[in-house]
């Protein structure tokens, strides 16, 4: 029935992207597609205890919800990366205010084939595959097949994540760039229907998407260091190299409904849900 209802809600607030703002009882979200699944668990539970109360949530990536928000055509905008300095200035100019919440952690996930052979690389192995610097499965004790490069689009807060941390390995001077012959996919689920079809196939996404149809690479920092799982362990102490902070972004502190929503999320039973949808919890 809740989830019935999330979905009318939802084309309604696309068709009205102005609903929200006009209805004190609704909230609107939109962002990120990693946090996705996250924000629909969270708004269901949310409505099943506040039934007079609706939450619609939307995707489109983390630059999409950053946009909205400065643009005052939603509430809540979630966000797997920081909101960036030009979009703090363009806010401002608007008289958006942004703030900033950290509701959870996520680990990145790169996953492979479950027939590819390759189980194990280090961020620098990564960097050179992304970047078609490597480009066939043999070069790195696979297959002789050609590397099929998946990615995110631009827009997405987990592209910029991944550009930043491991094509360019955390150097702010870097201009590394993802190969030209990346496809670039609009969503973590169609890389993930992706490398289930394609055995020469190799992507990233938040871990909350892994399935037996896809297999997690193992990841080191680098050659000396330990190969590591993403797992909820593996985030919380800090082994894993391909670790995340999630967000939601409101206009100012969070008051009334949206701040009641927010205390939802960071509640003990908000965090329940956190756990359950396979991130990792930023309180207890």
């Amino acid at each position: 029935m809740f989830k019935r209802w999330l979905f009318i809600l939802g084309i309604i607030t696309f068709a009205n992207p102005l609903f929200a703002a006009s209805n004190k009882n609704s909230i609107q979200i939109k962002g990120s597609d990693t946090m996705v699944n996250l924000g629909q668990a969270w708004a269901e539970k949310y409505m099943e205890k506040n039934t007079a109360e609706f939450v619609a949530v939307t995707g489109g990536g983390s630059g999409t919800g950053l946009s909205s928000l400065i643009s005052a055509t939603c509430d809540i905008a979630m966000s797997s990366r920081n909101i960036k300095d030009k979009e703090i200035s363009l806010a401002k100019q608007k008289g958006i205010n942004p703030y900033e919440i950290k509701v959870a952690l996520d680990g990145l996930a790169v996953v492979v084939n479950p027939k590819n052979p390759v189980s194990k690389l280090t961020i620098d192995q990564l960097a050179q595959i992304f970047t078609g610097k490597i480009t066939n499965w043999k070069e790195l004790g696979g297959q002789d097949m050609k590397i099929v490069i998946l990615s995110r689009e631009v827009n997405s807060g987990t592209h910029v994540y991944f550009k930043e941390h491991v094509l360019r390995r955390g150097d702010p001077n870097a201009k590394d760039e993802f190969a030209p012959t990346a496809l670039l996919l609009s969503s973590s689920q169609a890389i993930a229907d992706e490398v289930a079809g394609n055995s020469a196939a190799i992507g990233y996404y938040g871990m909350g998407y892994i399935s037996a149809k896809q297999k997690p690479i193992m990841v080191a920092k680098d050659e000396k260091a330990a190969y590591e799982t993403p797992s909820i362990e593996n985030v919380v102490n800090g082994k894993y190299p391909i670790s995340r902070p999630l967000f939601l972004y409101t206009n100012g502190e969070p008051k009334e409904l949206v701040k009641k929503f927010v205390d939802f999320c960071l509640s003990k039973e908000g965090q329940d849900i956190v756990l359950k949808t396979d991130f990792v919890p930023v309180s207890k």
